[in-house]
Protein backbone atom coordinates (compact mmCIF):
# COMPACT_ATOMS: atom_id res chain seq x y z
CA UNK A 1 0.00 0.00 0.00
CA UNK A 2 2.19 2.64 -0.80
CA UNK A 3 0.97 6.03 -0.71
CA UNK A 4 1.71 9.31 -2.67
CA UNK A 5 3.63 12.16 -0.49
CA UNK A 6 0.53 14.16 -0.33
CA UNK A 7 -1.40 11.42 1.48
CA UNK A 8 1.34 10.84 3.84
CA UNK A 9 0.90 15.09 4.60
CA UNK A 10 -2.90 14.74 5.08
CA UNK A 11 -2.27 12.13 7.50
CA UNK A 12 0.44 14.21 9.46
CA UNK A 13 -2.28 16.95 9.21
CA UNK A 14 -4.86 14.83 10.45
CA UNK A 15 -3.18 13.57 13.60
CA UNK A 16 -2.34 17.21 14.85
CA UNK A 17 -6.24 17.84 14.46
CA UNK A 18 -7.43 18.66 10.74
CA UNK A 19 -10.58 17.07 10.79
CA UNK A 20 -10.84 18.25 6.98
CA UNK A 21 -7.40 16.34 6.36
CA UNK A 22 -8.91 13.36 8.33
CA UNK A 23 -11.87 12.94 5.77
CA UNK A 24 -9.72 13.50 2.78
CA UNK A 25 -7.37 11.41 3.94
CA UNK A 26 -10.24 8.41 4.71
CA UNK A 27 -11.29 9.16 1.40
CA UNK A 28 -8.15 8.67 -0.14
CA UNK A 29 -7.11 5.26 1.45
CA UNK A 30 -10.33 3.86 1.27
CA UNK A 31 -10.08 2.27 -2.48
CA UNK A 32 -5.81 1.46 -0.87
CA UNK A 33 -7.41 -0.44 2.14
CA UNK A 34 -10.76 -2.16 0.60
CA UNK A 35 -7.82 -3.92 -1.83
CA UNK A 36 -5.56 -5.41 1.16
CA UNK A 37 -8.58 -6.30 2.65
CA UNK A 38 -9.50 -8.26 -0.37
CA UNK A 39 -6.34 -10.07 -0.53
CA UNK A 40 -6.40 -11.83 3.17
CA UNK A 41 -10.19 -12.52 3.46
CA UNK A 42 -11.59 -14.50 0.56
CA UNK A 43 -15.42 -12.83 0.57
CA UNK A 44 -15.66 -9.30 -1.12
CA UNK A 45 -18.73 -8.69 2.08
CA UNK A 46 -15.88 -9.64 4.61
CA UNK A 47 -13.44 -7.70 3.11
CA UNK A 48 -15.78 -4.77 2.61
CA UNK A 49 -16.78 -5.40 6.85
CA UNK A 50 -12.88 -5.46 7.98
CA UNK A 51 -12.13 -1.95 5.60
CA UNK A 52 -14.96 -0.26 7.39
CA UNK A 53 -13.63 -1.10 10.54
CA UNK A 54 -10.06 -0.31 9.22
CA UNK A 55 -10.89 3.21 8.55
CA UNK A 56 -13.33 3.84 11.64
CA UNK A 57 -9.97 2.84 13.45
CA UNK A 58 -7.72 4.91 11.52
CA UNK A 59 -10.42 8.36 12.00
CA UNK A 60 -10.07 7.03 16.16
CA UNK A 61 -6.73 6.88 16.55
CA UNK A 62 -4.97 9.28 13.81
CA UNK A 63 -3.98 10.98 16.83
CA UNK A 64 -1.29 8.00 18.19
CA UNK A 65 0.14 8.08 14.15
CA UNK A 66 3.31 10.30 15.45
CA UNK A 67 5.06 10.42 12.28
CA UNK A 68 8.29 8.35 13.16
CA UNK A 69 7.56 6.32 10.57
CA UNK A 70 5.88 6.22 7.43
CA UNK A 71 1.79 6.88 7.61
CA UNK A 72 1.83 3.77 4.89
CA UNK A 73 3.69 1.63 7.58
CA UNK A 74 0.84 2.76 10.42
CA UNK A 75 -1.85 1.91 7.97
CA UNK A 76 -0.31 -1.40 6.96
CA UNK A 77 -0.87 -2.42 10.16
CA UNK A 78 -3.87 -1.32 11.27
CA UNK A 79 -5.46 -2.89 8.03
CA UNK A 80 -3.69 -6.03 8.92
CA UNK A 81 -5.25 -6.45 12.44
CA UNK A 82 -8.92 -5.15 11.50
CA UNK A 83 -8.50 -7.43 9.05
CA UNK A 84 -7.49 -10.48 11.13
CA UNK A 85 -10.32 -9.22 14.44
CA UNK A 86 -12.98 -9.58 11.03
CA UNK A 87 -11.68 -13.34 10.32
CA UNK A 88 -11.87 -14.10 14.22
CA UNK A 89 -15.25 -12.44 14.30
CA UNK A 90 -16.62 -14.28 11.66
CA UNK A 91 -14.93 -17.60 12.83
CA UNK A 92 -16.49 -17.25 16.45
CA UNK A 93 -20.00 -16.65 14.30
CA UNK A 94 -19.59 -19.47 12.15
CA UNK A 95 -19.10 -22.08 15.34
CA UNK A 96 -21.77 -20.56 17.42
CA UNK A 97 -23.98 -21.36 14.35
CA UNK A 98 -23.07 -25.31 14.09
CA UNK A 99 -25.53 -26.35 15.99
CA UNK A 100 -27.98 -24.24 14.51
CA UNK A 101 -27.33 -25.54 11.12
CA UNK A 102 -26.78 -28.79 9.27
CA UNK A 103 -23.10 -28.97 8.33
CA UNK A 104 -22.78 -27.58 4.72
CA UNK A 105 -19.66 -28.38 2.54
CA UNK A 106 -18.36 -25.23 0.66
CA UNK A 107 -19.35 -25.46 -3.55
CA UNK A 108 -16.32 -25.82 -5.53
CA UNK A 109 -17.42 -23.97 -8.09
CA UNK A 110 -17.74 -20.67 -6.11
CA UNK A 111 -14.94 -21.00 -3.78
CA UNK A 112 -11.37 -20.84 -5.26
CA UNK A 113 -8.59 -22.98 -4.23
CA UNK A 114 -6.59 -19.86 -3.64
CA UNK A 115 -9.72 -18.43 -1.17
CA UNK A 116 -9.40 -21.60 0.82
CA UNK A 117 -5.82 -21.59 0.98
CA UNK A 118 -6.09 -17.58 2.49
CA UNK A 119 -8.72 -19.10 5.17
CA UNK A 120 -5.91 -22.07 6.04
CA UNK A 121 -3.32 -19.26 6.24
CA UNK A 122 -5.42 -17.34 8.98
CA UNK A 123 -5.71 -19.65 11.02
CA UNK A 124 -2.49 -20.68 10.85
CA UNK A 125 -1.31 -17.15 11.53
CA UNK A 126 -4.09 -17.22 14.64
CA UNK A 127 -2.30 -20.62 15.62
CA UNK A 128 1.12 -18.80 15.53
CA UNK A 129 0.13 -15.87 17.10
CA UNK A 130 -1.44 -17.78 20.13
CA UNK A 131 1.93 -19.22 20.51
CA UNK A 132 4.20 -17.21 19.73
CA UNK A 133 2.81 -13.57 19.16
CA UNK A 134 6.59 -12.12 18.55
CA UNK A 135 6.95 -14.26 15.81
CA UNK A 136 3.56 -13.53 14.37
CA UNK A 137 3.99 -9.89 14.58
CA UNK A 138 7.23 -9.83 12.77
CA UNK A 139 5.75 -12.32 10.15
CA UNK A 140 2.56 -9.67 9.27
CA UNK A 141 4.87 -7.25 9.06
CA UNK A 142 7.34 -8.54 6.50
CA UNK A 143 5.42 -11.19 4.80
CA UNK A 144 1.79 -9.27 4.96
CA UNK A 145 2.54 -5.62 5.65
CA UNK A 146 5.48 -6.50 2.80
CA UNK A 147 7.51 -4.29 4.58
CA UNK A 148 11.48 -5.01 3.90
CA UNK A 149 13.59 -6.50 6.89
CA UNK A 150 15.06 -3.32 8.21
CA UNK A 151 11.73 -1.29 8.50
CA UNK A 152 10.55 -4.29 10.37
CA UNK A 153 13.75 -4.05 12.52
CA UNK A 154 12.68 -0.04 13.01
CA UNK A 155 8.49 -0.97 13.70
CA UNK A 156 9.88 -3.63 15.97
CA UNK A 157 12.64 -2.27 17.66
CA UNK A 158 14.93 -5.17 17.71
CA UNK A 159 17.91 -6.35 15.86
CA UNK A 160 17.90 -6.77 12.25
CA UNK A 161 19.16 -10.25 13.05
CA UNK A 162 16.33 -10.99 15.57
CA UNK A 163 13.59 -10.10 12.74
CA UNK A 164 15.26 -12.16 10.27
CA UNK A 165 15.07 -15.43 12.64
CA UNK A 166 11.86 -14.64 14.04
CA UNK A 167 10.39 -14.44 10.57
CA UNK A 168 12.35 -17.58 9.36
CA UNK A 169 11.00 -19.59 12.41
CA UNK A 170 7.20 -17.91 11.85
CA UNK A 171 7.36 -19.25 7.91
CA UNK A 172 8.30 -22.47 9.59
CA UNK A 173 6.29 -22.53 11.70
CA UNK A 174 3.37 -21.58 9.41
CA UNK A 175 4.30 -24.25 6.81
CA UNK A 176 4.15 -26.88 9.22
CA UNK A 177 0.65 -25.59 10.55
CA UNK A 178 -0.46 -25.56 6.65
CA UNK A 179 1.18 -28.83 5.74
CA UNK A 180 2.87 -30.53 3.02
CA UNK A 181 0.55 -29.63 0.16
CA UNK A 182 1.77 -25.81 0.69
CA UNK A 183 5.46 -26.91 0.92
Amino acid sequence: MALDDTTEELARSAARGDHRALGELLRRIEPDVLRHCERLLPYRQDAEEAAQDTLLAVARNIARFEGRAKFSTWLHIVTVNCARTTYRSLKRRSSEQVEELPEQRPDPQRVSVIAGSRLDLLDAMEALEAERPDLAQALVLRDICQLDYAEVADQLKIPLGTVKSRIHQARKYVQSALGEAYG
